[in-house]
């Protein structure tokens, strides 16, 4: 199955950096998802949740406070202000991932909607992983 590579940066260092099968961004405008092949686009990303699915078929989410993402056929590169990668091997790392994702998206907006539907989603796959 065809791949492309992906990379989640912010100031502080990267996030993600590898091939992925697809991933769903939240931009300004709305949901948006790349698959390989998708035409080159610029969009600005609002406060969300990116998910990763990986050729594996594992399911990844990076939750965002705001930043760009810059898509060509065979790449997406992401630059983010701030993000928190929920993964983690036990419930306990999970947790803390979800927590500090939290403080991240109520220090981004004002939303609490927002955020709780945020929320609800990263906890939502968390379950299903565990």
């Amino acid at each position: 199955m065809e791949t492309l590579m992906l990379s989640i940066v912010t100031p502080y260092g990267k996030i993600y950096d590898g091939a992925v099968e697809s991933v769903v961004m939240p931009g300004s405008e709305g949901e948006f998802g790349v698959y390989p092949g998708h035409c080159n686009l610029l969009s600005s990303l609002k406060t969300g949740v990116i998910e990763i699915c990986k050729s594996s078929g594992d399911l990844e989410l990076v939750a965002i406070n705001w930043g760009y993402a810059e898509v060509s056929p065979h790449k997406v590169d992401v630059i983010a202000d701030g993000a928190v990668s929920i993964n983690g091997s036990d419930e306990d790392q999970v947790a803390t991932a979800i927590e500090n994702a939290r403080k991240l998206l109520e220090e981004a907006s004002n939303d609490h909607v927002a955020i709780s539907s945020v929320v609800s989603r990263i906890e939502a796959a968390a379950r299903i992983k565990f």
